[in-house]
């Protein structure tokens, strides 16, 4: 029987670190597993990668008539372009490391990701002005759940408290018929005995408190480990149940690596993204009227003790113009739907959708040239602030030059810092309105 290359390189790393063999024939067998099921594993996410740009290249043609033959620019390693969120920890109470170690969190990666935020914020917290240890003060829970800090980031998160407990946001303002919504999600003590059950429910609902209303609309990511466990999404409309189905989806690396979520809802559509994937594009799952005013999370089924998911960032948005349109017609767009990582000039990759929007305006027309301005809020100095709104929209600039082959002489770039605030900058839904880039027609 051959050995598999992983399985010799897995034996290779214990004989070096000066295991004794004799004693550990057990322990080897279950290294020997792990590494045939990470073999495994790699060969899957190839095999899909492969299939999904067979894809891409065929709706490419059909989407996009005209460009047969243009190619996109070479992709780069995106090593100082990506998020710089660390991999911290295991199963011991921290942050559970990534495991996609073949496919970073670049906007290389996110080049083709379709997802556009709201362009109007209806709410943002970032935990920034709670304690730690205290439940949050914007939200309601008939169960529990604090503000923590993960390893040794300065990011607040809430965890939440696993069992029939639903976490909401009581004074959020009604949801409108089109919306985003956007948070990021950290796991902590996942492993292969993690229930085929624990999931994260995502509820929009007609109840104003802890019931499910007699419309509602749900997804349910999952959180195993041992098996892929698709995503469930059901729904109940005027109090009968017309759609419960579950869609194949393999989570079991993104959810171990601070996944990002988005979510569009556009009258009765909903969709939702995993990091750049779309997973559900349902056109009737909400009922219609915009009758689903709240947002509610529920934890299911995590070991007391032992797992346990977080949330951070969450992102309310009116949302539904497109922004294509808009510059067009207009002129000039602001959006804060590009993000960076705090204090940097690091573009969050799930921001591409926007920039991809910019880049297919550029492509239409070859007359148009844009100025990118960059705003922050208030936090910091003045100067440190109007020295990271200018190295913001360098950086929106190079990702057009560099991801979609814009011709760098129809871009130019200005940083305006704290000078000319949206919002105020009092709380935290200020300041997100305020971090904006803009693009002005020359």
């Amino acid at each position: 029987m051959k050995t598999s290359l992983t399985g010799k390189l897995f034996l290779s790393m214990i004989l070096g670190m000066g295991l004794c063999l004799s004693g550990n024939a057990q322990l080897l067998k279950k290294l020997g597993k792990r590494a045939q099921r990470a073999a495994e594993r790699t060969v899957e996410r190839r095999v899909d990668q492969e299939t999904s740009k067979k894809t891409d290249e065929v709706l490419d043609s059909i989407l996009e008539p005209g460009q047969k033959g243009q190619q996109m620019p070479p992709e780069t390693d995106g090593s100082n372009e990506g998020s710089s969120r660390e991999n911290q920890g295991g199963n011991d109470g921290s942050p559970s490391p990534g495991a996609s170690e073949g496919a970073p969190k670049t906007i290389q990666v996110y080049s083709k990701f379709d997802y556009v935020p709201g362009d109007k914020p209806l709410f943002y917290d970032d935990f920034g002005n709670d304690f730690i240890g205290d439940f949050p003060s914007k939200w309601n829970t008939n169960a529990g759940g604090e503000v923590v800090t993960l390893g040794d980031s300065s990011q607040k998160w809430l965890g939440l408290k696993s069992g029939y407990s639903i976490f909401y946001i009581p004074n959020a303002p009604q949801l409108p018929e089109e919306y985003t919504i956007e948070f990021d999600i950290a796991t902590v003590g996942l492993d292969r005995n993690t229930s085929s059950t624990s999931r994260l429910a995502v509820m929009l609902s007609n109840d104003e408190k802890f019931g499910d209303g007699s419309n509602f609309a749900i997804a349910e990511l999952p959180f195993c480990q041992y098996s892929p466990i698709g995503i469930t999404v059901r729904n109940r409309i005027n109090g009968k149940q017309e759609i419960r189905s579950t869609i194949k989806a393999d989570l079991r690396d993104e959810v171990l690596d601070y996944p990002h979520i988005s979510i569009a809802v556009n009258k009765q559509r909903f969709r939702l993204w995993v990091n750049e994937v779309k997973y559900i594009d349902v056109p009737q799952l909400v009922a219609g009227g915009a009758v689903l005013n709240t947002l509610k999370f529920h934890a299911n089924n995590f070991k007391d003790g032992k797992e346990q998911v977080f949330i951070a960032n969450l992102k309310i948005a009116e949302g539904g113009v497109d922004l294509r349109r808009k510059l067009i017609a207009e002129g000039k767009i602001s959006t804060n739907g590009i993000l960076f990582d705090s204090g940097s000039a690091n573009i969050k990759p799930e921001s591409m959708g926007i920039i991809r929007q910019i880049y297919q305006v550029l492509q239409q027309d070859a007359n148009i040239n844009l100025k990118i301005v960059g705003h922050t809020d208030s936090d910091g100095s003045d100067e440190a602030n109007l020295e990271l709104s200018k190295n913001r929209a360098d950086a929106v600039k190079k990702a057009l030059v560099g991801v979609y082959g814009v011709d760098s002489g129809r871009l130019t770039t200005e940083g305006k810092g704290e000078l000319e605030p949206v919002a105020e900058n009092s709380s935290p839904e200020g300041k997100a309105q305020n971090r904006r880039v803009e693009f002005i027609k020359q």
